[in-house]
């Protein structure tokens, strides 16, 4: 169903992305895939559905949740729950590696101690058969254990033939500054990346979008709303999902359903700003309510804070906003992240 707000996992469940997932099976041999796109734009959905259409196993690692200072443990135990979720596909393979125990439905891996697995280890002892290995929201792996684990993929690239690699992420200068495939310090430096952008709907799409998930449910909508909806979500699939779906729970009203967006929005700029400090929060603040050049946010945020602030500080906070994938030239990639700013 178009309007479940849930990631996709069939081909007939994702809407207008057959060219891109014929891309990506064009390219399913090469060994490092890089997906990208802004927030709710659909890179797991396309990711799910390309899976599924392989005729090897594959393992996704969600790492949505991975804390920043994540240490070896966080990171192998994400990795034990998607060797979980197939084991069913590597169940024989995995009970080969004596660092790793099957238990019931569940994979172990030794994280310490002797006897204990080395991500590159791993990645040697799946290449026993052909597999791709998924990292969604890979920018998140940026820390302490960065370069170890773009360590063992470099090492993977050149010695496992077998091991592919898809790393997606939404926060793109994060994600690319993570991999740093054309930065010379970087152990993946000069390896070959396909590279896929996913791009938003056009207001002609997203309308076609809304018309087919009403179809799809018998509800016969009033032209002038979907317009509504088409305006206000600027051609994000994830927003134009949510809009569907409430619309057909039977929240009719459209500026309620556009507040529950909002908050949504503004609960992921929160947390961010939790995590980078309340300047961040200022300079949101700042460009969602105008300030759309270098000097008139530097006004904004001085005014406010009381200080001055350096060319320095000021070029770090607009260029982590850019990296998040939040604003391009100081504006709002998102329109609903823009409203969500002002309430900062």
């Amino acid at each position: 169903m178009l309007f479940d707000p849930r990631p996709k996992l069939r081909r007939e469940e994702l809407f207008n992305r057959r060219e891109e997932l014929e891309v990506l099976h064009a390219n399913r041999d090469v060994p490092i895939t890089i997906i990208t796109g802004i927030r709710r734009i659909g890179k797991t959905s396309l990711l799910n559905v390309f899976l599924s259409e392989l005729e090897v196993p594959s393992i996704v690692v969600d790492l949505r949740d991975l804390k920043s200072n994540y240490g070896i443990r966080d990171l192998y135990e994400l990795l034990s729950r998607a060797l979980s979720s197939r084991l069913d596909k590597l169940i024989y393979l995995l009970k080969s590696i004596s660092s790793i125990k099957v238990i019931g439905t569940e994979v172990q891996i030794r994280w310490r101690g002797r006897g204990s697995l080395t991500l590159s280890a791993l990645f040697d002892h799946l290449n026993k058969r052909r597999i791709v290995i998924a990292f969604d929201e890979a920018q998140k792996l940026r820390g302490p254990r960065s370069r170890e684990v773009l360590e063992a993929v470099a090492h993977a690239y050149d010695y496992d033939e077998n091991v592919t690699f898809i790393f997606t992420g939404s926060e793109v200068g994060l994600l690319y500054g993570f991999l740093g495939v054309d930065d010379p310090s970087s152990p993946l430096y000069g390896r070959y990346c396909f590279r896929l952008t996913l791009e938003r709907f056009g207001k002609d799409l997203s309308a076609e979008f809304l018309r087919q998930g009403f179809k799809e449910v018998g509800l016969d909508v009033d032209p002038a709303v979907i317009e509504e909806a088409v305006e206000a979500f600027d051609g994000i699939p994830g927003w134009l999902t949510i809009f569907g779906n409430e619309y057909v729970r039977g929240v009719r009203d459209f500026e309620t359903i556009k507040k529950m967006a909002i908050e949504m929005a503004l609960g992921e700029l929160k947390n961010i700003v939790r995590e980078r400090g309340k300047r961040l929060a200022l300079a949101l603040k700042g460009i969602a309510e105008g300030a759309d050049t270098w000097g008139k946010l530097k006004r904004f945020i001085e005014e406010r804070e009381g200080t001055t602030i350096s060319s320095s500080v000021l070029f770090n906070v607009v260029k982590s906003l850019e990296d998040l994938s939040i604003i391009e030239g100081y504006k709002f990639l998102d329109p609903i992240y823009e409203e969500a700013a002002k309430k900062l």
